[in-house]
């Protein structure tokens, strides 16, 4: 018997996906979450049924898609260390490309009419010309961001023969935590600038390990896009709805459209907190582009995409109080 629950979410016990779930649940809805739990915690997994399996099994996805009558997929879940992807292409490949093709014929199978696709800059590699707009050449430096460009490339060519239409959100860096303190940053292990600069501000590492101090950028840091977590999903919630309405497929970048260095982020994390943080500068990276931010005015123009705790002080303050830093004194915007 089916049952009502017209929206999944691949990966919804995830970081990202569970506060999906969360800005939808504010909204009355109770998604299914998919999650094979490898990487997202079952305690995330609060406002909606959870199915506990591996998208690469095709036949039980079908299944579980059309028992819960799912119309919308919103799929977050993939392997996401650029690291990880250069030193085990092999792991990204069969994770990220399998398990697209498989939750595809899924897909189709169950007549799922609406598909959101979680993306990412990293498609774009060194782009020519910053901000990057979305026709700018993809051209992938690092197997995570090849993986992505092949689901964009997979999603493009299944979904105009099962009538489905899609959305391609290309992320750039996603940061910060749900403002209630519901929900918060947490990998294991944990990779992102962020939280590892929050760690060594509380002393919970020795030291933050920054990759490059010699880039041709203007503290010789590398430079990145910061978007709210927030922000985020509600971008996901406005592609859903723009599909839903038949408003037509799209591709847009979803960032603050605002560059920051590490080395601002690290000042930025010592004014939030009042804590000094020791760096450690360690060799670049493989596979690290030196400037990556996006121009976000086609999903501005598009959805009405426009960020509202972007900034670099909120997603500091927030990603700090959810992991039991509070601030030392009040920052202005």
């Amino acid at each position: 018997m089916k049952t009502k629950a017209s929206i999944c979410l691949t990966g919804g016990a995830g970081y990202v996906g569970s506060h999906a779930c969360l800005a939808l649940a504010a909204r009355g809805i109770k998604p299914l979450t998919i999650d094979n739990l490898s990487t997202g915690s079952r305690d995330a997994v609060r406002w909606g049924p959870l199915v506990n399996l591996d998208l690469r099994d095709t036949e039980r996805v079908t299944e579980a898609l059309i028992n819960y009558n799912v119309d919308t997929v919103l799929h977050f879940a993939a392997s996401a260390y650029v690291g990880e992807s250069v030193s085990d292409p092999l792991k990204y490949y069969d994770n990220n490309v399998g398990g697209m093709l498989s939750l595809l014929t899924a897909c189709a199978a169950a007549g799922v009419k609406s598909f959101v696709l979680s993306s990412s800059c990293a498609t774009y590699g060194i782009p020519d010309n910053i901000p990057v707009v979305e026709n700018e050449p993809q051209r992938p430096i690092n197997p995570y961001g090849m993986t992505k460009l092949m689901c964009e490339q997979m999603l493009m060519d299944v979904a105009p023969l099962t009538d489905m239409s899609y959305g391609i959100l290309r992320y750039f860096n996603v940061a910060g935590a749900d403002v209630s303190g519901t929900l918060r940053e947490n990998h294991d292990p944990e990779t992102h600038l962020i939280p590892l600069t929050l760690f060594a501000a509380a002393g919970w590492t020795s030291a933050l390990k920054l990759f490059g101090g010699d880039y041709e950028t203007p503290d010789g840091s590398c430079i990145r896009d910061y978007v709210h977590v927030s922000d985020l999903v509600h971008g996901h919630i406005l592609a859903f709805e723009h599909l839903r309405a038949n408003g037509g497929n799209l591709t847009v970048n979803l960032g603050s459209g605002q560059g920051v260095s590490n080395f601002e982020i690290v000042e930025m994390v010592e004014r939030v907190t009042g804590r000094h943080v020791p760096v450690e500068i360690a060799p670049r990276r493989k596979g690290d582009p030196p400037v990556l931010v996006g121009n976000t005015s086609k999903a501005r123009e598009l959805l009405g995409f426009v960020p509202q705790r972007s900034d670099l002080a909120t997603i500091v303050a927030d990603a700090a109080r959810s992991m039991g830093l509070e601030a030392a004194h009040a920052i202005s915007a």
